[in-house]
């Protein structure tokens, strides 16, 4: 009934978010970063030392704006054409770097990256493109046809392996098996994993979707053999296949690429997908849906095409991507944007509106249950000294190799770490954190330890804030009446209304002046509550009778 009435529930939805955002604690925040041709980064060579830090600055830059709109998860592009941006033993040198393909920048741009998001809490996925491998000629596809020439076909310029080569799903395996076992990633993000739609496919298509699970099978073996807690992702077509009511216009994951990608996440093969649904209205929302509705308890975060707002491109409206994202939220799933640099420059806006009210207070990756459900042991033994927040680390209980923290901090004690609101770092490294102490008004502080599969600990709170005696708060009273506390402070109060210590009401007395009588009620400890004529209550104090 959905889809029956899918635009009347979009504009429902669309008015209802806009009155008032919901934050939720766990969500996918993701962004497409892009090395091919240096479209989002680097946009310098590296090519003398002063060189390869510029590169690096550009890369920082772009990653606190990213931090700062709170964004979580980076897909880096990795593998690019049969190219890479690390020191690989199968694959050259890609030239985005260096400038020049198949030299060296001077440094480990995957490395360097990871260690750069994960100081920024932000989880980092190396994107392989797989399939494609560049032009014919090029350094990268020459290379590996050389190799494996039975791997290799041609298509017009271009050069791509084989989805029904036994080799291609064995080489893929191990590049994605050495960036596994070689890198701190959390995830291994898999683009282009389907048949080119200008191949001439001569099989049906049970046999063609068979050939591409096979290579995402080896795929997710050789991963989580090497670490269990790397996720596993692609981005099919965001279209999973035709609709009973909707039309995918012949454009669609499973007919027409062979791309199984619901099935993959019912049958364990991927933790997470990220559909590229740079569509619109009807080509958008149904589809959308269909993917939430068939998520198998797993991470879905649909890729929208912010690049489509650019005047150079088809222009959109800055409304019809807002829809999108609220939509998104509603049915439960994350979103990440195609691509970075659209993002950062805030093409019509975007930037703006998730950094300052989308997604304006961070969120954690929801966590991999049907991997592990294992829950850390808290940490131990806060303390705040030389205004830094310091604890002593948890004990893992899983297979992960180390654990994180996440810091919560509010003026009301205990924290709630279930509010978004309250997490103030998140994916912690250390045991510390610079923390803010205030007089006026304390803020305190609560930490819980995570493991790599995003498993939250219970908190560790701080200590109870110190209350004051309770004999300086008493109200004072002769056994015969008693002082009340001066009217102004709730003025339109018409009774008070006196109560046991059990909270059981044993008498009520008009509030005329600032005494009362009390002469008639046993010995004892009482509270004492005003009320008004919207049955307004406030709690005045409490005294004690005791007459002997």
């Amino acid at each position: 009934m959905k889809r029956l009435f899918f635009y009347l529930i979009l504009c429902l939805l669309t008015l209802k978010l806009q009155a008032q955002i919901q934050h939720p604690k766990h969500e996918v925040r993701a962004v497409w970063l892009t090395t091919i041709g240096g479209l989002d980064w680097p946009h310098s060579y590296a090519q003398t030392g002063y060189a390869v830090e510029n590169q690096k600055r550009e890369l920082r830059l772009i990653l606190d704006q990213l931090q700062q709109a709170n964004v979580n998860t980076v897909l880096l592009q990795t593998r690019i054409r049969a190219t890479t941006i690390y020191p690989s033993m199968y694959e050259p040198w890609d030239g985005c770097l260096s400038g020049k393909p198949g030299v060296s920048p001077g440094y480990d741009a995957l490395r360097y990256a990871i260690e750069e998001c994960h100081r920024r809490g932000m989880e980092l996925h190396a994107w392989v493109v797989t399939i494609p491998i560049g032009k014919w000629n090029a350094q990268g596809c020459q290379r590996l046809r050389q190799r494996y020439p039975s791997m290799v076909t041609k298509i017009g310029q271009e050069g791509y392996m084989n989805p029904e080569a036994s080799q291609t799903g064995d080489y893929l395996a191990d590049i994605c098996r050495e960036i596994t076992r070689n890198y701190d990633i959390d995830g291994i993000h898999l683009d282009y994993i389907r048949y080119p739609e200008t191949w001439n496919r001569r099989i049906n298509l049970a046999a063609g979707r068979s050939y591409i699970t096979n290579i995402v099978r080896k795929i997710r073996n050789a991963v989580k053999t090497e670490k269990p807690w790397v996720k596993m992702s692609c981005s099919p077509i965001g279209k999973y296949d035709d609709l009973s009511r909707y039309w995918s216009h012949g454009w669609n994951a499973r007919t027409k690429v062979c791309q199984e990608a619901q099935l993959w996440l019912r049958d364990g093969l991927m933790d997470e997908l990220f559909p590229m649904m740079y569509f619109k209205g009807e080509q958008f929302f149904p589809f959308a849906i269909d993917w939430a509705e068939n998520a198998y308890g797993k991470i879905v975060a649909p890729g929208l095409g912010i690049y489509m707002m650019h005047p150079r491109e088809l222009n959109w409206s800055f409304d019809v991507i807002k829809r999108e994202l609220n939509v998104l939220r509603e049915y439960g799933m994350g979103h990440t944007y195609f691509r970075s640099k659209f993002f950062t420059e805030n093409t019509k806006g975007i930037y703006q509106y998730v950094s300052r009210q989308l997604d304006r207070f961070p969120a954690l990756v929801p966590p991999m249950t049907w991997q592990s459900r294992t829950r850390p042991l808290p940490p131990t033994h806060m303390s705040i000294s030389g205004g830094w927040l310091s604890w002593s680390g948890a004990k893992d209980q899983s297979r992960s190799p180390y654990l994180l923290y996440n810091i919560y901090a509010s003026h009301n004690w205990p924290v709630d770490v279930s509010d978004a609101r309250n997490l103030v770092a998140a994916r912690r490294q250390g045991t510390s954190i610079a923390a803010r102490v205030t007089e006026a008004r304390p803020l305190y502080y609560a930490v819980t330890a995570m493991d790599r599969y995003g498993n939250e600990s219970e908190p560790l709170q701080m200590p109870s804030p110190k209350r004051k005696s309770a004999a300086t708060n008493l109200l004072k009273n002769d056994g015969r009446t008693l002082q009340l506390p001066d009217r102004g402070q709730v003025n339109d109060a018409n009774y008070i209304i006196i109560e046991s210590i059990t909270g059981t009401m044993v008498a009520t007395r008009p509030w005329q002046g600032n005494k009362v009588s009390i002469s008639r009620l046993p010995e004892g400890v009482y509270t004492v509550r005003s009320i008004n004529k919207k049955h307004v209550t406030h709690r005045l104090g409490q005294f004690i009778i005791k007459r002997s």
